[in-house]
């Protein structure tokens, strides 16, 4: 028994020993599967981890260097165009040579350079501003110029100095007879140098400058591999690059001498360094970049070794959850590649619209230029009605104020993308600026034969304190999209009202809505319309040209005036903007607006208007009747004249449904006689039918939107008796014998500002620049002069240095006499910078004689 009891418990050790066996030698074979299956694994990823490295360092270095190369393009260019506009500007058909070397020196010393002079065919150099220069390689330099072709290069003054030549083809006569094959203006060296960055410490790329022969012409001083006194090829070691062809010497240089772009990865003192070169455009340089690998190579081994040790620790303990540590890896390292692949995309995206931004802005421009060329042609055709050509002139001074507004608005883009556009806060008349943009929104509707809607309801307070260029800006914007995207015969409005402001009684709402039966937009554009840059995407719109920045602008402009915007809108039926802004009551003069209790009748299409323009009548003391048809108006003037209580006045609208407005006072005439008024009222420019409705009967006509005081000033002229009569006397200007002191170096500003100011019964005395305003200054008898206007840029002496001198002088008045720059400088850095010189105000060129007037008139009423 005993026996056959042991055999099981023997067979059982056996099986368990098996297993065990079997389990260790799986345990064992596992692990060590694992280990040579991530041993494996790690290496190949880590040769995987220099490959993309390397290639991430190639596409950055390549892009990086062609961003530095068109920078160097565009900056070069500008400093060409600089010194060929001398030579197309300053002419050398003059007797007296020095006037043109004169001439040359003055405008080569506002363009920024320090260094001119010219060069004959022979390389003789005359120099005519700064030490003499001469090009360190004079053959390529001096060919190009005979060859009629720009180039840029590295030479020298008399002192050793280092300089940057510009060279453009130009004949001028020179002192010793010969006659000139180029002109050549030269700045430091240091000017390629900063703007290209060259020597930034601490920067992941190094860069330095060599020509097609491989010579140096600016080193990087934060890298000791480039030797000035050594070809630069020559200082480089053949190696075998180990992600892409090996570098070779002859190679590199055969790329230099064809001028085309060349790649490769070196060694220099241990460390791995990638070699990018490209060509520079007018001048046989190239541009050589360097990017050290060793730095962040040695971050990549130290994050592959600590992944190695980490993964087999992990193999021992769990296979499963080296899987999930690989697999969370690979997943961030897939993740960081796509977020570098967006923002390469969106960088390059936006590089591309802004690019493409100057080329298309036609969008605000053309529609206050359009108002300007299409009034200043019915001027043309109206010269002898002298009412007609000063409504035109009003209406283009109104358009220019606004098309100033817009280029100011381009060249201070920078300034609007970084959220520092500022404000100025003015005294604004809504009934003009309503009237201006009317003015110039007439040409473009009528021209696609749209229908105008304009409803201004309840506008008690008609001037407020804003910023009214802006806001003229943002409802021409609203305006001119509501009229490209909307067919022919269709219908924008304009919707004005006035309500109580939650801010207090100070206050005043004022909301606007523009709206618009026209194609619409989808729900998902309407979501991004106020990105910059953005526009609908789609064959209804093609061929509508704009920028796509017009509504980001207008939604800072809103926001900036503390203001709501809100968009709405659905395809094929039109779109709603809905403005709200709170701002302060301005002042206005108070005068009694009360006419005769006349009877009135108001014949209008629009409810709200009728309702609107009855409720101000009666506020003036007027009973007023209305309806909304033609036939209701003449139903109503012949019941009124069978009862002989004629209306005294009657307002009657052109566009009417069924008989229009003209119809209407044909009948009327016909029933009523000549004796009562008939004025018609529209949106419409009224020179475009003014003839037909005289010939109708129309006395006369009132503009839309009928503002208060609009009504009031026009319904008095035939009110007879009622108009204030003025005492004829004889006219004397408001600021006769007052002496201005007028510091402007250009003629045709001069000329503009003294008869503009003459007008106005100033005396106007003329110093070409600011030494000689200083001078007539300090030699005039205290009290002599009232005021001085001053130009910032002038020769001899700016704007800035005159005004420091004349308040540092020892003339009485020195401290007192009002100073005033008048400028086209006209940026905040701009007038910071004049008040910080002594002067007391800054006014912005194109003159504006009423903020000229406006300004000294605040100082005369001091003194």
């Amino acid at each position: 028994m005993s026996k056959k009891k042991r055999k099981p418990k023997k067979k059982k050790q056996n099986l368990k020993n098996s297993i065990q066996h079997y389990l260790i030698l799986s345990f064992i074979g596992i692990v060590a599967v694992s280990i040579l299956s991530f041993s494996w694994l790690g290496f190949y990823m880590t040769a995987r981890s220099h490959q993309a490295f390397h290639q991430i360092g190639s596409l950055f270095m390549s892009q990086t260097s062609e961003q530095v190369s068109k920078h160097f393009e565009s900056v070069i260019n500008l400093r060409f165009d600089q010194v060929g506009g001398l030579a197309s500007v300053v002419s050398s058909q003059t007797d007296n040579l020095d006037d043109v070397y004169d001439e040359l020196v003055y405008r080569t010393q506002v363009r920024g350079f320090n260094y001119l002079a010219l060069c004959s065919e022979d390389g003789e150099f005359q120099t005519l501003m700064g030490n003499s220069i001469h090009p360190l390689r004079k053959g390529p330099f001096l060919e190009a110029l005979i060859q009629g072709e720009k180039r840029v290069a590295v030479g020298e003054d008399s002192t050793g100095k280092e300089l940057v030549l510009f060279g453009v083809d130009a004949h001028y006569p020179m002192e010793d007879g010969k006659e000139s094959t180029g002109l050549v203006a030269a700045v430091d060296l240091s000017y390629i140098t900063d703007f290209l960055s060259l020597n930034e410490p601490d920067q992941m790329m190094y860069y330095s400058i060599i020509r097609d022969d491989g010579s140096v012409v600016i080193e990087n001083k934060e890298i000791d591999l480039v030797d000035p006194s050594q070809n630069f090829p020559d200082q480089l070691i053949e190696t075998a690059g180990e992600e892409e062809a090996p570098y070779s010497q002859q190679a590199f240089q055969d790329a230099l001498a064809s001028e085309q772009p060349y790649s490769s990865t070196i060694s220099y003192d241990g460390n791995d360094l990638k070699l990018y070169s490209i060509p520079l455009s007018n001048s046989e340089w190239n541009l050589v970049s360097l990017m050290p690998y060793n730095q962040l190579n040695d971050i990549l081994e130290d994050l592959n070794k600590e992944r190695t040790t980490y993964t087999v620790i992990s193999c021992s303990v769990v296979l499963a959850f080296m899987v999930i540590v690989y697999i969370g890896y690979y997943r961030l390292s897939q993740e960081q590649m796509r977020e570098l692949e967006k923002s390469r995309q969106a960088a390059a995206a936006a590089n591309r619209a802004k690019s493409e931004f100057l080329a298309n802005m036609s969008h605000d421009i053309r529609t206050p230029m359009n108002a300007i060329v299409g009034m200043t042609a019915i001027a043309t055709a109206h010269i002898d009605n002298k009412d007609q050509v000063k409504n035109c002139l009003r209406k283009i001074t109104l358009s220019s104020k606004q098309l100033l507004g817009l280029i100011n608005d381009v060249l201070d883009m920078s300034r609007i993308e970084s959220g520092k556009m500022s404000l100025a806060v003015e005294d604004t008349s809504l009934k003009e600026l309503i009237e201006g943009i009317v003015s110039i929104m007439q040409p473009q509707l009528a021209n696609k034969k749209q229908n105008f809607n304009i409803d201004v309801r309840d506008i008690y307070a008609e001037n407020v304190w804003c910023d009214g260029v802006r806001l003229n800006q943002v409802l021409l914007n609203l305006l001119s999209n509501a009229t490209k995207y909307t067919p022919e015969y269709g219908e924008v409005q304009l919707l004005v009202r006035e309500e109580p402001s939650p801010k207090g009684a100070d206050y005043v709402r004022i909301k606007i809505t523009v709206k618009d039966n026209g194609i619409g937009m989808t729900p998902e554009f309407l979501s991004k319309i106020y990105d910059a840059y953005s526009r609908a995407d789609s064959d209804r719109i093609r061929k509508v040209e704009g920028t796509g920045l017009g509504m980001t602008i207008t939604k800072f402009i809103v926001d900036a005036m503390g203001g709501t915007i809100d968009a709405k809108s659905e395809v094929n039926k039109g779109t709603q903007f809905d403005l709200t802004f709170d701002f302060i009551v301005a002042p206005e003069v108070e005068y009694n607006m009360v006419l005769k209790p006349w009877n009135m009748l108001v014949v209008d299409d629009d409810e709200f208007l009728c309702k609107s323009t009855s409720d101000t009548l009666k506020e003036m003391g007027i009973h007023a009747e209305w309806v909304l048809s033609g036939e209701q108006g003449i139903n109503m003037a012949l019941q009124r004249h069978k009862q002989h209580d004629d209306y005294q006045i009657i307002l009657l609208d052109w566009k009417l449904p069924g008989m229009n407005g003209l119809e209407v006072a044909r009948k009327l005439r016909h029933y009523l006689g000549d004796e009562v008024p008939i004025l018609l009222i529209s949106a419409y420019d009224w020179s475009e039918f003014e003839q037909e409705a005289r010939e109708a009967g129309v006395s006369g006509f009132i503009s839309k939107p009928l503002f208060k005081t609009t009504l009031f000033h026009t319904l008095q002229k035939y009110m007879g008796g009622d108009e204030p009569q003025e005492e004829v006397v004889e006219e004397v200007k408001p600021f006769q014998g007052r002496r201005i002191l007028l510091a402007e170096d250009n003629d045709l500003n001069w000329e503009v500002a003294s008869e503009l100011l003459g007008e106005e019964g100033f005396e106007v005395e003329w110093a070409e620049d600011g030494k000689i305003c200083l001078e007539k200054f300090t030699v005039s008898a205290p009290g002599y002069y009232d005021a001085i206007l001053m130009d910032l840029r002038m020769p001899n002496m700016n704007g800035y240095e005159s005004a420091k001198a004349i308040r540092a002088s020892s003339h009485p008045k020195a401290k007192s006499i009002p100073i005033v720059a008048m400028s086209a400088d006209a940026f905040p850095e701009d007038i910071q910078r004049s008040l910080d010189s002594g002067m007391n105000a800054h006014i912005a060129k194109p003159i504006d004689l009423d903020e000229i007037i406006k300004v000294l008139r605040r100082f005369f009423d001091q003194s």
